[in-house]
């Protein structure tokens, strides 16, 4: 069922008029995400097999000993990445609510066309990102367990969960996943799929998604909330059910940009 938006205000001349959204938008935006799954795109879930093996290659690496120690932030961070990948889903979504050809065959569209630049610019900032939550993962770590190499899994396990110093590895290095997550929705959950929608810069589109947060802080916590709970449900078991969580996730991103953004 469609909501009622509240009037839109303008952040900035040269930004879109921004919507204040409520819970109930972001329930929609997830039905209208899993209606396009199931009904009209359940063959894209191929293409969502794509993040599934990305975590698989991610863990891996981790499990050569001297990378061990970055497991977590590693698979935890790939979430990072998140909404450049989902950018297919966009165009899919963005044709059929045009009344366009909408077929698979279209995913890559952004990536041949005005969009390519801008969302080559937004995927670089993610990566820095990611690199730089490892890089801090990293330091925690350093600073709570020190650096030496742990013997196995089952010793940095037990590191962890049975040393004081390990209780302040998991304290602080959640905190700091959570201050990237923060950031990453701040800047992302809107900006990719507008640079999908529109022909704009990459600093347009991530200063109308910090704009899009700032109007709607509460419900868009709901909605990363809602995103970090579907990724983990879709690592069970190894990160298969992420096929469906991501082209699901996809979708419902965009109709929420739809719902939040005038256009």
């Amino acid at each position: 069922m469609r909501t009622h938006a509240a009037p839109a205000v303008a952040p900035a001349a040269d930004l879109p008029d921004i919507r204040t959204i409520h819970t109930a938008d972001l329930r929609w935006a997830l039905a209208e995400g899993w209606r396009d799954l199931t009904h009209k795109r359940s063959d894209l879930v191929l293409a969502g097999l794509l993040y599934p093996l990305v975590c698989g290659i991610a863990v891996y690496v981790a499990f050569n000993q001297p990378l061990l120690p970055l497991l977590f932030p590693l698979v935890a961070g790939l979430s990072i990445a998140g909404p450049a990948v989902a950018s297919g889903f966009y165009e899919i979504a963005r044709r059929e609510e045009e009344g366009l050809d909408a077929g698979w065959v279209h995913f890559f569209d952004p990536l041949r066309g005005r969009s390519r630049e801008p969302l080559i610019a937004l995927a670089f900032g993610l990566g820095l990102l990611w690199l730089a939550w490892l890089a801090v993962a990293w330091a925690i770590y350093g600073a709570t367990l020190g650096y030496a190499t742990p013997a196995s899994m089952g010793d940095l396990l037990a590191r962890v969960f049975t040393t004081a110093e390990g209780w302040q590895l998991i304290l602080f290095g959640n905190l700091a996943g959570f201050l990237f997550a923060l950031a990453t929705l701040a800047c992302s959950v809107s900006a990719f799929p507008m640079v999908v929608d529109k022909p704009v810069e990459a600093g347009t589109a991530i200063r109308t998604s910090l704009a899009a947060f700032r109007r709607n802080p509460g419900v868009m916590l709901g909605w990363g909330l809602r995103v970090a709970i579907l990724l983990v449900i879709g690592t069970i078991p190894f990160a298969i059910g992420l096929a469906v969580v991501l082209p699901w996730l996809g979708y419902a991103t965009w109709h929420l940009y739809t719902r939040t953004v005038v256009r």
